[in-house]
């Protein structure tokens, strides 16, 4: 492991893209290796031990190409397996709920703070665990939006049907009075603009991916493992449907996706 390593990132599928964007946003120079497990996907319907062991698989992928650290861009995956893939792993690790949830407690003014993702990381209760632990009087508002990853994946960021879909699960959200929102889930970003138009401007809107490639810089230089100058490299892997994740790839990240490795899982 050297300051060449590539930075390894992994997701259910193609929603992490918006982590692994602004990763190169911040670190123009940083190599990256892309694991999206898109013949599993989604992971947010999946049990407790399903999404550790394909955690554990995917983590074990980028490790064996030599990664210097591994950023769990699932929150699924963050929520259930983060922190036993730190015990477990001698990589630097870092997941996608612990940035997001120390912005939105320095950003909230009345201490009412929502969040939204899919099934499985609101039942698991890991950013409300993580909000109280950061600020025991904050008031969490949790909410499942299922149906924003489909929208996402199809293309659908701003129409009718997903101004009436975000009218449908953010309404209770709304009558709450929260002066913040997390986005839990890596494919919510792209459904900002619906969102707040519904929300108002007032509401503010924590995306966990910004916060998260300000860890990965600041762990990087901590650690000595930041790369010069020199230029980057962008490796893509997936476990079906190459076409289609090149295609939806292209959305998140343009020509940066030239093409995509399928690998046996």
């Amino acid at each position: 492991m050297s300051a060449e390593s590539a930075i390894g990132v992994f997701d259910s599928g193609i929603g992490g893209l918006t982590v692994l964007h602004q990763i190169i946003e911040a670190l123009p120079n940083e190599n990256t290796v892309y694991l999206g497990d898109t013949a599993r996907a989604p992971y947010g319907s999946k049990s407790t031990e399903t999404v550790l062991r394909y955690s554990f698989e995917n983590s074990e992928f980028l490790a064996e190409k030599g990664v210097k650290m591994i950023v769990v861009a699932c929150n699924t995956s963050t929520a259930i397996a983060l922190e036993r893939l730190r015990t477990a792993l001698t990589l630097p690790i870092i997941g996608v709920i612990e940035p997001g949830v120390r912005r939105a407690v320095a950003s909230s003014k009345n201490k009412k703070v929502g969040v939204i993702g899919t099934e499985a990381t609101i039942q698991s209760g890991a950013y409300t665990r993580a909000l109280k632990a950061a600020e025991p009087g904050i008031e969490v508002y949790s909410r499942a939006c299922p149906l924003f990853v489909p929208l996402v994946e199809e293309g659908w960021t701003d129409n009718a049907v997903v101004e009436m879909t975000v009218r449908a699960y953010l309404g209770s959200l709304k009558q709450s009075g929260i002066d913040t929102l997390i986005l839990g889930c890596t494919h919510y970003p792209l459904l900002k603009k619906a969102i707040r138009k519904y929300l108002g401007k007032k509401v503010r809107l924590v995306d966990s991916a910004e916060e998260t490639a300000k860890e990965v810089q600041a762990t990087l230089k901590k650690l000595s493992l930041a790369k010069g100058a020199g230029r980057a490299s962008h490796g893509f892997f997936v476990t079906d449907a190459p076409e289609r994740f090149i295609k939806v790839g292209r959305r998140f990240l343009g020509d940066k996706v030239e093409s995509a490795v399928r690998i046996e899982r």
